[in-house]
């Protein structure tokens, strides 16, 4: 891949996004249909895969405070607009939301999960006005529309092998003109916006707010920006978010955890630039095997991009770093995905930790070998027996969690 393509890869991939993506996407694709049909619809049935829904069972929609899709599928229908792609909920004032609430109670809205969807990440929306319908569907990637009986296109969801190797990864983001990547910085910034925002308010667990009364170490720092940013994010705050790979959590912890230590350590600029093109480009490549949707925990890839930018930060090559990512894949490769919520928080707050430990080690040359696990002497394959077991290997544990999530005795 030249420097170029891997460039237009990063905009492409790391783009700005309000509330949860997979409620997101049903809203967007909700809002396409409505467009197509030319009227607010008088009846509405969605079709989506088992972990889009998952991931949007109970998670806050912004400016709402409500949890699910019910409420991200009205406001679709009334004020999305789809050119907007993850901002479609943009604007979701509090009389948008009040009108919402009342198009709720007075259209039907049906919600269908496929157990046999066409892809793990597809949305299907139908809506009708008298005799009149229209239908849009997503599939494979968050805001990628196909028509029917088109291929979906999923260059980061097949698992299989990509162009892009660690090393490819590691030499692009240090010989890359830096000024190039000054958008990376904007949406870490962006992030810690949303943290401080948390700080300020009550948000899912109050996690970030909690942590940011501790000892304000930077190991501090990190854990209660990061976990305040996915506090608001989950919860629904009306503030935008830098995501990765279609995941603002994603974002959020590959980028916050590498801002705050190259501000603690007082980075110049073009390492900051470096370090954080070196962490979101991790994840994209990663995410290239593992797919966007899975029951392995995105913050498993995003925390393993903090460590490889926190690593280059503390001086560490591309040696180190192989080290660093060896380090998070012994450590915490079997955190489950069950759905996304406030509680999401608890577990960036676990993989960023992780994150800061595995630099740590790495610059030290501490890091386990084969002879251990899944680790392999080759980084590359390493990478790809973590992703074989998110995408091939749980396929039966996201059912099992989708199944307990589904019959729970709480109602949800």
């Amino acid at each position: 891949m030249t420097h170029a393509s891997i460039l237009q890869l990063l905009h492409t991939e790391v783009v700005p996004a309000i509330g949860c993506t997979e409620p997101i996407c049903v809203a967007l694709c909700v809002a396409r249909a409505k467009e197509r049909l030319g009227a607010e619809p008088d009846k509405i049935v969605v079709e989506l895969s088992r972990n889009i829904y998952k991931n949007a069972m109970a998670v806050g929609i912004p400016n709402t405070e409500m949890t699910g899709l019910p409420i991200a599928i009205a406001l679709g229908a009334t004020i999305g607009h789809s050119e907007l792609g993850l901002e479609v909920l943009r604007d979701t004032t509090l009389d948008a939301v009040a009108y919402a609430k009342a198009y709720m109670q007075r259209v039907p809205i049906t919600i269908e999960v496929l157990e046999n969807a066409p892809n793990i990440l597809y949305v299907q929306a139908h809506v009708y006005k008298g005799d009149k319908q229209a239908t849009a569907t997503i599939q494979g990637e968050h805001t990628h529309f196909v028509e029917e009986g088109e291929k979906a296109v999923q260059p980061t969801t097949d698992n299989q092998p990509q162009d892009l190797t660690l090393k490819l990864v590691y030499d692009f983001a240090l010989s890359i003109d830096y000024t190039e990547l000054q958008f990376l910085l904007e949406g870490a910034e962006m992030n810690i916006r949303a943290a401080e925002y948390a700080f300020e308010h009550k948000c899912g667990h109050c996690l970030g707010q909690i942590l940011a009364k501790q000892d304000n170490s930077v190991f501090e720092q990190i854990l209660a920006y990061t976990s305040g940013a996915c506090d608001a994010r989950m919860s629904g705050a009306m503030v935008p978010v830098m995501s990765n790979s279609g995941s603002g959590n994603q974002g959020i912890s590959c980028s916050v955890p590498v801002l705050i230590y190259a501000r603690h350590i007082g980075a110049s600029e073009e390492q900051t630039l470096r370090a954080l093109a070196l962490s979101n480009l991790t994840v994209i490549y990663i995410k290239q095997s593992l797919g966007r949707l899975s029951a392995l925990c995105g913050c498993v890839v995003a925390a393993t991009g903090s460590a490889c930018g926190i690593t280059y930060l503390k001086g560490g090559q591309y040696e180190e770093i192989t080290y660093a990512i060896k380090n998070m894949i012994a450590n915490i490769s079997g955190m489950i995905c069950d759905g996304a919520k406030p509680g999401c928080a608890l577990k960036v707050t676990s993989g960023v930790a992780t994150a800061v430990i595995a630099a740590s080690l790495a610059k030290e040359h501490s890091y386990p070998d084969a002879t251990e696990g899944i680790i392999d002497d080759d980084i590359d394959k390493t990478i790809h027996n973590l992703t074989r077991i998110g995408h091939d290997g749980m396929q039966q544990t996201d059912e099992l969690i989708v199944n307990i999530m589904t019959h729970k005795s709480s109602k949800l």
